[in-house]
């Protein structure tokens, strides 16, 4: 292993790391991660990966804290610095053929590209119609009906609003008309969206280092979160403050327009608001206060004042809790969240 941003790094907490093998390292980071956000991760794992991490797991003991750091900031540090790699269908034929015989490299290649057609269907709904319509404005309508008869309706509908009016007319009446498309001529067109356009866009569009830790810092408790960003602002000083800007807190809800803040707080239970505002300082308990009724804000202060004082970890749970439900409701489309960036709004 390389000696990477653990090089300034001493103890015997990277001495262990440093003797830790692939399989523990990952079992360590999806413990880490817990059920909820490494369900997805668990889910991606070919059935002997996850035996393999299974079992590094089970082996795993007790980690020391300063183990665990070398883990996050190594893990966080490579997300932030390393490159890229890209692959086709020919590139892994030839690779399979230089370890397996190749009557079954044969059978595996055969039952990939039988199954790729779904795929290429399903990795284009996921894509912005937005940029679909640009990329299907330059082919002929027929082939415009065919891929939009083969994705969802309502993902379909938005594509045909963004094309031109007459184009999207002619490829509408062909839509109508069409039979059914020769095998060959489908195979030929899910390629095409394949290697010039579904692969394309899933590269430049894939999400940034950044923001995935960013997701992960925010779901550490604070201090957790204060500590690993300590420590990685020693070995990897700009990561660290990307991930900062990044990060989605519970004071940027002090950037939510009044409707949002208003629609949080219908959603939100009373005791996870009383909690949340009881750690807060004065400007953010002021912001939400400011939103209720002079009664209502009475009424807070009053059963904030009651339950006397609370632990830093119960301020840090409900605080979080605001903070995801935040995210939940503009998932749905009921608020709008600003970036960090006072000149940009997102949707998330």
């Amino acid at each position: 292993m390389s000696a990477g941003p653990l090089a300034a790094l001493s103890g015997a907490g990277a001495a262990a790391f440093a003797a830790m093998p692939g399989p523990q390292r990952a079992a360590a980071l999806l413990l880490l991660l817990g059920e909820a956000e490494g369900a997805p991760i668990w889910q991606l794992l070919e059935e002997e990966e996850v035996k393999k991490v299974s079992h590094a797991m089970v082996q795993l003991g007790s980690l020391e804290a300063e183990t665990v750091e070398k883990l996050i900031i190594d893990f966080v540090s490579r997300l932030s610095s390393g490159g890229g790699i890209t692959s086709n269908f020919e590139r892994t034929e030839s690779l399979l053929l230089k370890i397996f015989p190749s009557e079954q490299v044969s059978s595996i290649m055969a039952e990939i590209k039988g199954a790729s057609g779904k795929r290429v269907w399903a990795s284009i709904a996921q894509i912005d119609p937005e940029i679909l319509a640009s990329f299907l404005r330059n082919e002929y309508p027929q082939t415009v009906a065919v891929v939009l008869s083969k994705v969802r309706a309502d993902y379909a509908a938005k594509v045909l609003t963004i094309l031109p009016e007459e184009f999207a007319i002619d490829v509408l009446n062909r839509m109508l008309r069409m039979e059914t498309v020769q095998k060959e001529a489908l195979r030929h067109i899910e390629e095409t969206l394949r290697v010039e356009f579904v692969s394309t866009i899933a590269q430049t569009t894939r999400r940034d280092a950044h923001e995935l830790m960013a997701d992960v810092f925010n779901a550490f408790d604070r201090q957790t979160e204060g500590r690993f960003l300590a420590a990685l602002d020693q070995g990897n000083r700009g990561a660290a403050k990307r991930i900062r800007e990044l990060m989605f807190t519970f004071e940027d809800l002090l950037k939510l327009d009044p409707g949002s803040v208003q629609t949080l707080m219908r959603k939100v239970d009373n005791e996870t608001l009383c909690r949340a505002l009881k750690g807060a300082d004065e400007r953010v308990r002021g912001f939400f206060m400011g939103q209720m009724s002079t009664r209502a804000a009475k009424n807070l202060t009053d059963e904030m004042g009651s339950i006397g004082p609370i632990r830093l970890k119960d301020v840090d749970e409900a605080q979080a809790k605001m903070t995801e439900l935040a995210k939940d409701l503009a998932d749905k489309g009921e608020i709008m969240i600003a970036k960090n960036s006072a000149e940009e709004e997102l949707v998330y």
